[in-house]
This record gives structure tokens, sequence and C-alpha cells, in this order.
């Protein structure tokens, strides 16, 4: 039974990480296909950039609360297993970058990502946020702020938690969430990465 469960739980993960927030709530309001604005992403920057700053916003926590929601089931439902809360929360994540109800195209899932560190170590997400909002305050590129806190959280959730399940998941997530920015990775080489306006 516990196997199944820990199955059953694994798999709402995938699906609700899945689910196309900024997507759906772009069409909600009549704001058409999302991906065929701005960047293309279905995130919340991009949302942001090309709707609105409240929809945006929106987007930002559903997007968080696609990962955050999984992994408190994770825990009440499996007796938190740190090794199964792990697989939970990867699951979750490849959900939103890989999403089975958009041809598994999906974000970049550092919202995602977000909700999942909130649950696991709260700590952990307070120092990679100051870490974020220095990158961006100073050189005004989110994706700078984010690829620098998805690189940092993995040695805070180590210091923190001190679980080696958890540090291997968010290991796992934070790689993704930097491979997934390899396109503003090299806009940011160039010179040519768009600066955030408050």
């Amino acid at each position: 039974m516990s196997a199944f469960l820990f199955v059953l739980v694994l798999l709402a993960a995938y699906l609700i990480g899945a689910i196309p927030t900024g997507l759906l709530l772009t069409r909600l309001v009549g704001g058409g296909d999302i991906r065929k604005s701005g960047s293309g992403n279905i995130g919340a920057t991009n949302v942001y950039r090309t709707v609105g700053r409240k929809l945006g916003a929106l987007t930002l926590v559903g997007d968080a609360a696609k990962g955050a929601l999984p992994v408190l089931a994770a825990i009440f439902l499996l007796n938190y297993d740190p090794s199964r809360t792990g697989a939970v929360a990867v699951a979750a994540f490849l959900g939103h970058c890989f999403p089975i109800y958009l041809g598994f195209k999906g974000g970049k899932g550092v919202a995602t990502a977000l909700g999942i560190y909130l649950v696991l170590s709260p700590l952990a997400v307070l120092c990679a946020f100051l870490l974020f909002v220095g990158l961006v305050w100073k050189w005004r590129f989110i994706s700078l702020g984010s690829i620098g806190a998805a690189a940092a959280i993995p040695l805070l959730v180590w210091l923190f938690e001190g679980s080696l399940p958890l540090l291997l998941a968010t290991l796992v997530i934070s790689c993704i969430v930097i491979l997934r920015h390899r396109t503003n990775i090299q806009r940011l080489m160039h010179g040519n990465e768009n600066k955030f306006k408050a």
C-alpha cells in the first residue's frame, strides 16, 4: 500500500506541476496564447512583460503552488520520508518544465522550484531570495538573479536541512533551471539580455 501511495503521489505531482498556469490565465483574460508573445515562455516573467504585473504575479503564485502543494502532500501522506519527498518535488518540477498537456514544452521552472523550496527549507529560500534581489538590484537582469539563486540553493538546503536526499533533489532541480536559462546566459554574455524595469 505504501509503495502504491508513493507512485500515486508521484504521478499526481507531475500532473499538477504540468498545469500551464500562465497560458491558462492569459487565455482567461483574453490575452491569447502567451507562447506567441514576448519570449514565448509560459512563466511569470513573460506574462508580466506582455500582459501586465497583476497577471504576472498571479502566474508566479500559481506556478509556486504547483511545486508547494505536491511536496506538502508528500510530507503528510508519506510520513516525511526525505527520499520520497525529494522524488515528489522533482516530479512536480519536471511537470512544469515538460508538461504533457503542452507536448512537453514548458517553462523554466523558477517559480515552481521556489514553491518546492519554500516547503523543504524556508531559511534556504530566504537566503537565496536575498541573493536574487541583490543580483537583480545591481544588474537589472531577472535571469541572472534566477541563475544565481538556483546555483546557491542546493548548498543552502544542505546547510540548513542536512539531508542528502533533499540535497540531491535540489541539485537536480537547480541544474535543470540553469540549463533552461542557457539562451539567457548567451544573451548575458553578448550584452543583449532584457533588463527588468520596476
